[in-house]
């Protein structure tokens, strides 16, 4: 038998009445961190394992749910402490809220230019292509998102879900489609007649690479899955396609994708969103390359770079 002490380390009342210690009858060598946080769950239930976090008593270092306790250094007797992270969300449901934006309110500009526009607007074929192109990408975010990812963390507070849809509702939604669907792009326009951004040639070789980008982020996407076994957070080092060269070959795909929309456009509203993005996704791929080389050490090859071939 097993007895852990255990104390809140907030002040929020869901945290408030948690049991002074827990007892287990399972081996100490088999407990682990989530079985603590299934433990406090059944005495309060609103205080769901997501929504813990689970620390050793005086250190600020989350505790993984997957580690045994024995790994951790919780020993019969210790203390912990846990802090209410607040309502959680599911990261499958934070990414489909985000993706729905773009897929409701470009077909609003697109279809019912009146509204926003006060008049109809004679759609040149850049704004179809355009049309087509964001349609195609979201939806297929969608898909990807219920049949291809699987999530190394199943939650995120619920508070973050109207920070991490502006970007994609605002700058990708209802800026770029403002911009990309008025009268300037339209195909009575000096902006289209008699330029380049009315030339066929122009216009398909924008799209080949287009598509040639989103096909290339949909194969790293599934090899990325294909490394991890299901309901599991294992890792191993991705290899094949696009990283032989970079660590995060998605996000060099995804930045390419939307470059082929803001050549074809030239829209202040395609390159800020596509400032924004490769400047959050190099972020993240600087911290992805960073933790694959700690994690792998020398096994991990050493002339990838984190995002961008033969850049960084």
């Amino acid at each position: 038998m097993v007895t852990l002490q255990v104390s809140a380390a907030n002040t929020i009342q869901v945290a408030r009445n948690l049991p002074a210690a827990l007892t287990f009858d399972k081996p100490y060598d088999t407990l682990t961190v989530l079985d603590v946080k299934k433990a406090i769950a059944a005495k309060n239930p609103q205080f769901y394992p997501a929504r813990q976090k689970l620390t050793l008593k005086g250190d600020k270092k989350a505790l993984s749910d997957e580690t045994l306790l024995k790994d951790a250094g919780v020993a019969d007797g210790s203390e912990v402490a846990v802090k209410d992270l607040g309502p959680q969300i599911s990261w499958r449901t934070v990414f489909l809220i985000e993706y729905v934006g773009p897929l409701v309110i470009h077909p609003l500009f697109y279809h019912f230019p009146r509204l926003f526009f006060g008049g109809p607007v004679q759609h040149s074929t850049l704004q179809k292509y355009v049309y087509g192109a964001v349609m195609l990408h979201f939806v297929k975010r969608e898909l990807e998102t219920i049949f291809v990812h699987r999530f190394s963390h199943g939650t995120m507070p619920f508070s973050n879900i109207f920070k991490n849809s502006a970007h994609y509702h605002f700058l990708s939604g209802v800026l770029l489609s403002w911009s990309v669907y008025s009268p300037t792009f339209a195909a009575n326009s000096p902006w289209i007649r008699g330029t380049i951004r009315e030339n066929p040639t122009f216009l398909w070789s924008c799209l080949a690479v287009f598509l040639f980008a989103e096909l290339s982020n949909l194969r790293t996407h599934i090899t990325l899955r294909n490394l991890r076994p299901p309901g599991t957070t294992k890792r191993a080092i991705p290899q094949g396609y696009g990283f032989s060269l970079v660590s995060c070959p998605n996000y060099f795909f995804e930045t390419l994708a939307w470059t082929s929309i803001a050549v074809m456009t030239g829209s202040y509203a395609a390159w800020l969103f596509l400032a924004v993005s490769t400047y959050q996704m190099a972020v993240w791929a600087v911290k992805k390359h960073r933790n694959y080389k700690k994690e792998f050490g020398k096994e991990y090859p050493r002339s990838r770079k984190a995002m961008i071939p033969f850049v960084f």
